[in-house]
Order: C-alpha cells, then sequence, then structure tokens
C-alpha cells in the first residue's frame, strides 16, 4: 500500500479552522481535501493569520516578526522529525498584499522542499502606500513558488508578467465535495412565484455595497412576481434590513443558517441566485447555488466568470451596474422555461466539471513531478 506523503499546508488569510464561516475557509478545507484524494497527508503547519485590513504598518511589522519566530520554530521541528514524517512540500492558499505568507517560503528553503502556492494575487499598484510591506512579503512569496495553481483567469495576467523562468502556472478552477451538497431533486412548480436568494455575509465594505445594489435593483422590479429570502448575519444587518425596507413584504431573512441540509433545501427551491458580488474573488457560494440546479444572475467582478458560465449557467452583468442587474433579473423572471434550462446546465456544470476527484487530479499531476525533482 502507498504511504501519503505528509505536506505542510497553511493559509494566511484564514485558516481551515477559524470559527467563522467564509469562502477563504471553505475553500482551504477543501483543498487539504484534495491533496488528501491526490495521495497526500496534509497539516496544517501554522494557525498564525497574517491580514492586515487597515493598512496599519505596525500591525504588518508585527505579524512579519511573529511569523518569523514561527518560521525558525517549524524548521527545528521538522528537522526533529524521522524522514518518512517530514513534509515533501509546503503548500500555501491565498497570498496577496493583506495577507503575506512570511512563513512557508523560509521553512521550505531550509528543508529543500517545493514551495507551492494556490491562490496567488499579484498588485503592483500596492508597492507603495499603507500596505508596501505585506506587498513585499506577498511578492517575495510568490517570486519563491515553484508552482502556483491559479484559480481564476482574473488573476492569471499579472501572475504570468511576473512569473520567474522556472515557476510553473497550473490552472486549478474553483471546486466543491459534491458530498457536502447532495441533491435531492426538489423541484418548485413552474407556476409557482418566483423565487430568489442570496446568501453572504452582512459586514462592512464590498458586501455592504453588494447588498446596496440588490436592493436597488430589486426595487425597480415591484411590477413583477418574486420573493426573496436572505441567508446571512453581521454588523451591517441592521442597515442592510434597512436597505431592503420598501421591499418588506417580499423578503424574508433566515440570519446565518449553519446547517447544510437547511442551505441546500434553501438552494434546491430557488428558482435564481442573485448577487452583484461586488469585488469577489469567485465566490464559493454561486458553485454551491449552481451544484444544486440554481442558476445565477451576478456582477461580472474580479474571478466571478471563472464560476458562472456566462449565457449556458447564469448570466454576468457589467461590475456595479443596478439598471443592467435589474434587467437581467427581470428579464429571467418572465422566461421560466430558460431559468430551468439555465439551472439544469448549472448542475451539469458543477457535477462534470468542478468536483473534488478533478481538482485532485489536477494537483497530483502538476505536483508529482516538483516533488520528483526536488527528491522530496
Amino acid at each position: 500500500m502507498t504511504i501519503a506523503r505528509p505536506v505542510a499546508f497553511y493559509a494566511p488569510l484564514k485558516s481551515p479552522n477559524h470559527p467563522l464561516p467564509s469562502g477563504d475557509r471553505t475553500m482551504a478545507r477543501l483543498l487539504m481535501k484534495a491533496l488528501e484524494r491526490a495521495g497526500y497527508a496534509p497539516t496544517l503547519a501554522s494557525e498564525i493569520r497574517t491580514l492586515d485590513k487597515a493598512g496599519d504598518r505596525q500591525c504588518q511589522d508585527d505579524i512579519r516578526q511573529q511569523s518569523l519566530e514561527e518560521a525558525a520554530r517549524l524548521i527545528e521541528h521538522y528537522r526533529s522529525l524521522p524522514q518518512e514524517r517530514k513534509p515533501c512540500l509546503w503548500f500555501t492558499y491565498h497570498v496577496y498584499y493583506k495577507a503575506p505568507d512570511w512563513i512557508g517560503p523560509r521553512v521550505a528553503e531550509a528543508l529543500g522542499i517545493p514551495y507551492v502556492v494556490a491562490e496567488g494575487s499579484r498588485a503592483a499598484k500596492r508597492a507603495q502606500g499603507r500596505w508596501a510591506l505585506g506587498h513585499e512579503g506577498s511578492e517575495a512569496a510568490l517570486d519563491c513558488a515553484d508552482a502556483i495553481f491559479v484559480m481564476t483567469a482574473h488573476d492569471r495576467q499579472a501572475l504570468e508578467t511576473a512569473r520567474p523562468s522556472r515557476q510553473v502556472l497550473v490552472e486549478l478552477l474553483p471546486f466543491l465535495d459534491l458530498k457536502d451538497w447532495p441533491a435531492t431533486g426538489t423541484r418548485r412548480p413552474s407556476d409557482a412565484e418566483p423565487r430568489l436568494l442570496t446568501v453572504a455575509m452582512m459586514r462592512e465594505g464590498d458586501k455592504l455595497a453588494s447588498y446596496r445594489i440588490l436592493a436597488a435593483a430589486l426595487e425597480r422590479l415591484l411590477h413583477l412576481p418574486w420573493q426573496l429570502d436572505v441567508v446571512g448575519d453581521g454588523e451591517a444587518r441592521k442597515e442592510i434590513v434597512q436597505l431592503f425596507s420598501p421591499l418588506a413584504q417580499r423578503v424574508r431573512f433566515h440570519g446565518a443558517v449553519n446547517s447544510r441540509p437547511d442551505l441546500r433545501a434553501l438552494y434546491e427551491t430557488a428558482d435564481l441566485f442573485v448577487w452583484p458580488a461586488v469585488n469577489e474573488a469567485y465566490g464559493m457560494v454561486l458553485l454551491e447555488a449552481q451544484a444544486l440546479g440554481c442558476p445565477v444572475v451576478a456582477g461580472a467582478f474580479g474571478g466571478v466568470a471563472s464560476v458562472v458560465k456566462q449565457g449556458e449557467t447564469g448570466l454576468l452583468t457589467k461590475p456595479g451596474d443596478i439598471a443592467a442587474f435589474s434587467d437581467t433579473v427581470g428579464g429571467l423572471l418572465q422566461d421560466r422555461h430558460r431559468l430551468r434550462t439555465l439551472g439544469d446546465n448549472a448542475y451539469r456544470f458543477i457535477t462534470r466539471e468542478r468536483d473534488l476527484d478533478h481538482a485532485a487530479l489536477r494537483l497530483r499531476n502538476a505536483l508529482e513531478p516538483i516533488t520528483a525533482r526536488t527528491g522530496a
């Protein structure tokens, strides 16, 4: 029997053990599952979170120092292990200027093992300003990577431009473990009032901006029948509820839904998932909705086009355009046949192209040559 090779796994933006649910936490957990499926044994190397939301230089300095101390500790720890328990590679998920990886490159270099990153983003405009140190750390980490798994087309151009000659870029598009979202085949009657759904945290910034667009867009559609279910909670809940007050009779707020069966039931009984997606990296909820046959209307921000097939599994609108979002949703509300077709396509898309086995195969095919070259 082949023994799974140890992998040191790290997520500087948000640990897979973080108490608050989010797309980042979900993808970190999924990558660990995919690595296991690919024949590796990932273990979480560190819980240190390097995120600095405010652009505070002192905060970044403190995080860097804490991370360097952690790297030294890990190097000593891994060197003390028998050979079969030492990691054959270091795998970091999500590196960018607000959440650099100060640990992985140092540990990998000291141990002589490959260093790889999934979802790395470069932002040259951040070389100066409040996040200059975080930018320096993230760029240095990305430069060190033997391979970067590119999760959206949005990130690829900058990664290609700055790619060191020895580095390989490998497409690894966002995916799900379909065992987490088993479809029950529940369908609403075609003559039932259309039900819309959105699932998102209620916090300041981009999430609140998305809710503003959604409320304004739906207010333009009061002449059509529909009901909206909203799943999510957070510090901006009061303001968001107020945004939807002109639509109060049509909107039901469910708060945070932590039960996956309950959330699955909402996805399956929705006719359309609606989310303006302001500055979303890609949006795990968009994948989840499609996996359960619910088509999507979303703003075409960031990597959203990497998880929604335009015109096939959903429709993407001009980023931030309230009128375009409203018109697109309104058009689909009046075309139930197209809604069903998009939903059927969405289910096939996720189940045939974005499952755990496909991701594991992509990881294995990319990582085996890298670990072979270094003898790791």
